[in-house]
């Protein structure tokens, strides 16, 4: 099966438009069919038709002003239990929809702790096995360290996050009306030169279509 993927790029802060094109080059490689929604800015409203006849969707916006139509045909997207992939932003993808967060992705973000420590990522206890995990291993990540705990009840961790300053979840999966999502805070533009973090986000697509 040709995994038909969707990405949603509006993260400015962090670059998505250049991190997921380098994304893009490695799973196109892998024969999925790839197409990107660029917004250029947190106002722009432009059309989400694209997400409509994706197998599965990835998020990586930061407090879009989406609303009306487009923010409809989101939701209904998420509603259908699309394959989902969360980025980064994703858990305040859009400022009309913050409850995307902990309705869909299962997470509780609020904010997150100062930039410059580096973090330690490993996978959580009883999860090494885990199909998105397959051949990553430990990771440091030069973003800042997201306040995303809890995370929801029917969620099954997959990586932590550290520093000396505090432990937090970066990696998860759930259910969201039938369809299978994941979710990492991970995705600072340092992430996706490392072929750890692109095996880990692969691997995630993978699985939230069935692949893996």
């Amino acid at each position: 099966m040709t995994i038909k993927l969707c990405m949603l790029s509006g993260s400015f802060e962090y670059d998505s438009r250049g991190s997921l094109a380098i994304f893009r080059k490695r799973v196109e490689a892998r024969g999925m069919e790839c197409v990107t929604v660029e917004f250029e800015s947190e106002d722009d409203d432009r059309s989400l038709e694209p997400i409509e006849d994706a197998d599965a969707l990835l998020v990586f916006t930061r407090r879009l002003n989406a609303d009306g139509r487009e923010l409809e045909r989101f939701k209904s997207c998420c509603a259908s239990g699309r394959p989902i992939v969360g980025v980064r932003t994703a858990s305040h993808a859009f400022q009309n929809w913050l409850e995307f967060d902990s309705e869909v992705l299962g997470g509780s973000y609020d904010m997150h702790y100062g930039a410059g420590p580096i973090v330690r990522v490993e996978a959580a206890p009883g999860a090494a096995g885990h199909p998105i995990l397959e051949g990553v291993q430990p990771l440091e990540s030069r973003g800042s360290l997201y306040r995303s705990a809890p995370i929801a009840d029917d969620a099954t961790l997959l990586l932590t996050g550290t520093t000396d300053e505090a432990t937090e979840p970066v990696a998860w999966t759930r259910m969201n009306a039938g369809g299978r999502v994941f979710y990492t805070s991970l995705g600072h533009q340092d992430d996706f030169r490392d072929p750890g973090f692109l095996r880990l986000l692969t691997n995630g697509v993978l699985w939230a279509a069935g692949e893996l």
